[in-house]
């Protein structure tokens, strides 16, 4: 069969401009998410506490603004709404150095948390307008991997203005991220969507609003099968550090050497990962599926190491090899389950189906610590088996839900149905 330029997922209206944006941006929030309480402590002048405090309320706040940040990209579209959302993060980081007092950080805070917590949605919702078929898939891989390289690029730049500068250069690196948002926006105003904004707002869609997506079961189950995914997502930064220090009693170097791990093979193999799964044809939700195994695995492995907890050498090695898995889990359920999220969302209220749907990653983020901790506290292996049903459990409802959602979001590109081959007809003789 002849593969169309669609079924390469060939490039879309300004793709580039839209992923350099996002790779800057991923450098700036590479700038302040390892180094947060010490980065605002020291930009404000406010203490620990009051710090902390500020950025709880505030991310809790975030939350209730994602479903204002749905209906706002069914309105007007979604670049629109990212452009509005790079400027609220230009203009909150511009802002922060000025910030010393506590009314002052708190306001502060509260707009950048409403833009922080609701681009997830808003860009995913960008791909799914400038993208489709399998373009998606590739553009969900491609933006993966240039958030984890700028991120870490980010990091090493800002331990780099530390050295030069001692802890004032946080202020420096405050403004350094606000101007890496403007340039990030600057480049996504010249991408082009495959849709006019707002012509998603039909009537029926505007009067219907979130019932909508309450109605459709299929997606509700989409979703709940991520939050049981997502859970795996925050293991690698919330409970492996303290499975290391408390159950392995391993040395704490290792975390930042499984972060790297990761970060590594995120950035460098994560598209070449995602274009295997995707040229071999393989259904979004076997493929996600695939990766929620692959998860439930790692965390076996860790069970088994908690079990046996052999010497340092042999629990380096292992560790190695479990991040490894880890990481293949992640390259291939994070493109294949994005993509199937926004095919699987009426183009009408896209904004609503995916704010809804990134919901189940706020949530697990917000009840990782809280759970974690305590069933480690009863069992260093306890949370490592609760994940590891939970990634099987994500797995077998993706499989289930594959018949009910739409082809378009199941398959990446049509599935090809063979045509019976004609029969020639049988010649008729004149009777003797």
């Amino acid at each position: 069969m002849r593969k169309t330029a669609a079924s390469e997922g060939a490039k879309v209206a300004g793709e580039r401009s839209l992923l350099l944006g996002i790779g800057i941006s991923s450098i700036g929030i590479g700038m302040y998410v390892p180094f947060s309480l010490v980065f605002f402590h020291h930009v404000t002048g406010l203490s620990l506490t009051l710090v902390g405090l500020v950025m709880t309320v505030t991310g809790l706040a975030g939350l209730a603004f994602m479903p204002l940040a749905g209906t706002a990209v069914d309105r007007f579209g979604a670049k629109r709404v990212n452009l509005v959302l790079y400027g609220m993060r230009a203009l909150g980081f511009a802002l922060y150095p000025f910030a010393s007092s506590l009314p002052a950080f708190a306001a502060v805070a509260l707009v950048t948390a409403f833009a922080d917590r609701s681009f997830s949605v808003v860009q995913q919702s960008l791909i799914g307008e400038v993208a489709r078929g399998a373009a998606r898939d590739r553009l969900q891989a491609s933006t993966r991997a240039l958030q984890n390289a700028g991120m870490g690029a980010g990091a090493l730049l800002v331990s780099g203005v530390l050295a030069l500068w001692g802890t004032g250069g946080f202020a420096y690196t405050a403004w350094g991220n606000s101007l890496a948002f403007a340039l990030a926006g600057l480049l996504v105003s010249r991408v082009r969507a495959a849709r006019a904004a707002g012509a998603a707002g039909t009537a029926e869609a505007g009067s219907a609003g979130y019932r909508t997506v309450l109605r459709d079961r299929p997606f509700l189950g989409l979703t709940a099968a991520n939050f049981l995914t997502a859970l795996g997502y925050s293991a690698l930064s919330v409970l492996f550090p303290l499975y290391l220090s408390t159950w392995l009693t391993a040395p704490d170097s290792l975390t930042g050497a499984a972060f790297t791990v990761n970060t590594v093979l995120c950035a460098g193999i994560g598209v070449l990962i995602a274009g295997r799964v995707r040229r071999s044809g393989a259904r979004r939700t076997r493929s996600a599926a695939l990766g929620a195994l692959l998860f439930a695995a790692a965390f076996v492995g860790q069970i088994v190491l908690g079990t046996l907890r052999p010497g340092q050498g042999v629990t380096l090695v292992a560790l190695l090899v479990i991040v490894v898995v880890y990481t293949l889990g992640e390259l291939v359920h994070s493109p294949s389950g994005g993509a199937l999220s926004v095919s699987a969302a009426p183009e009408a209220v896209r904004g609503r189906y995916l704010a809804t749907y990134q919901l189940s990653y706020s949530l697990a983020g917000a009840l990782a610590p809280s759970l974690f901790t305590a069933l480690l506290a009863v069992d260093g292996r306890l949370p490592w088996a609760v994940l590891a049903v939970a990634a099987l459990g994500a797995a077998l409802a993706l499989l289930r839900l594959e018949r009910h959602l739409p082809a378009e979001a199941v398959h990446a590109e049509p599935p090809v149905v063979r045509e019976a081959p004609a029969v020639a007809p049988v010649p008729v003789t004149a009777a003797a």
